[in-house]
């Protein structure tokens, strides 16, 4: 198997998970008829009933929209406090599999990136939102990030705006993919950023292969937990260290007695083998037009080899012209892979004023 694993803003988190249609919830929550992804919205403390600017913040493998409520609660106060402040409102997606996507029967395999990112389409198009100004993806959720931007490229979400003239590339990968200026839905000066995720191909070979092994375990588990302590304990005496083994234990949910998964394991084990054979190299190659593609790498992540570091840094530095967008390379000091754990203050001061400078 491949290799896995001073003021506060109003925090309005009611998480949208509607199978059908349903009564009106405060303060988002409109009727629905067809199942999308399970959502939070963090508002920014404004009286504005529409907010100036938007943003979807993506998870990483076995994780949730929850593990960024801190982060986002903490960005949108601090983007409402910048100069010039801004209102946003930040959309905390449970990818397909996780959390409460987990039990959305509408979301189909196949479970890979590319759905996964289509299942982002659908939730901005089942709720009648505006395509939103940035996306934010940590470690597997930037792939999706990524991939949700070529999927718009190629106009596979429809089209809420004509293409504005041909590729200047002659490159025929972008010939196939039609990769135009951000081109369907994306607005000029929009940003992705991409969360200490590796852009290319994940070879098992110049890998640790944690993910692998956290994977491989849970698939040896009883499908009901006695509970939190005796998965937290059989962990670690397998090895595990305890933080991991605690963060992997907030996954459970509670039926009768006992605990189970509360996300699709099988699911998941597929996104993270599409994860590892998804190659958006040539997209940061060649950005598109009016887009930022902003890559951090946490500094001391043992998610990245020398090689692609080296790559990532000559792309940086290399000369492009007004035909293409742009790319940023950053380096999150004092962290590992867990970047808004690590250091939330110095992931929030890199990426605040960046966000602030689309006011």
């Amino acid at each position: 198997m491949a290799r896995i694993i001073k003021n506060k803003p109003v925090l309005r988190s009611c998480t949208q998970f509607l199978h059908s249609q349903a009564s009106l919830i405060f303060p988002y929550t409109s009727t629905r008829s067809i199942e999308t992804l399970a959502f939070e919205e963090v508002r920014s403390p404004s009286h504005k009933p529409i907010p100036d600017y938007s943003a979807f913040v993506l998870h990483g493998l076995i994780g949730s929209a929850r593990n960024w409520r801190s982060f986002s609660r903490n960005l949108a106060s601090s983007l409402s406090t910048f100069s010039p402040p801004s209102d946003w409102k930040m959309v905390l997606v449970d990818l397909r599999n996780h959390g409460q996507s987990a039990g959305v029967s509408g979301l189909h395999p196949p479970h890979d990136i590319v759905n996964a990112a289509n299942d982002l389409a659908n939730l901005v198009k089942a709720r009648d939102w505006s395509w939103p100004d940035v996306v934010l993806g940590h470690s597997m959720g930037g792939k999706v990030a990524l991939q949700y931007a070529l999927s718009c490229a190629r106009g596979d979400y429809g089209s809420a705006a004509k293409l504005p003239k041909q590729p200047p590339w002659d490159a025929s990968f972008f010939r196939e993919n039609a990769c135009y200026e951000f081109m369907t839905h994306f607005k000029p000066n929009e940003q992705l950023w991409v969360l200490d995720s590796v852009p290319g191909i994940v070879d098992p070979e110049e890998s640790n292969g944690d993910v692998e092994k956290v994977l491989e375990t849970l698939q040896t588990l009883p499908k009901t937990i006695p509970s939190r302590t005796w998965l937290v304990d059989h962990l670690t005496n397998l090895g595990f260290t305890r933080s991991l083994s605690e963060w992997i234990g907030t996954n459970l949910k509670k039926e009768g007695e006992q605990f189970t998964w509360a996300f699709n394991l099988e699911g998941i084990i597929q996104m993270f083998d599409s994860y590892r054979k998804m190659d958006y190299w040539p997209l940061l190659e060649h950005p598109p037009k009016g887009m930022e593609i902003v890559m951090v790498r946490a500094e001391n992540s043992d998610r990245w080899d020398q090689h692609v570091i080296n790559k990532l840094e000559s792309l940086k530095n290399r000369t492009s012209d007004e035909s293409e967008g742009k790319l940023s390379v950053v380096v999150l000091p004092k962290s590992g892979h867990w970047v808004h754990v690590d250091n939330p203050k110095g992931l929030l001061e890199i990426v605040t004023p960046k966000m602030a400078s689309l006011s």
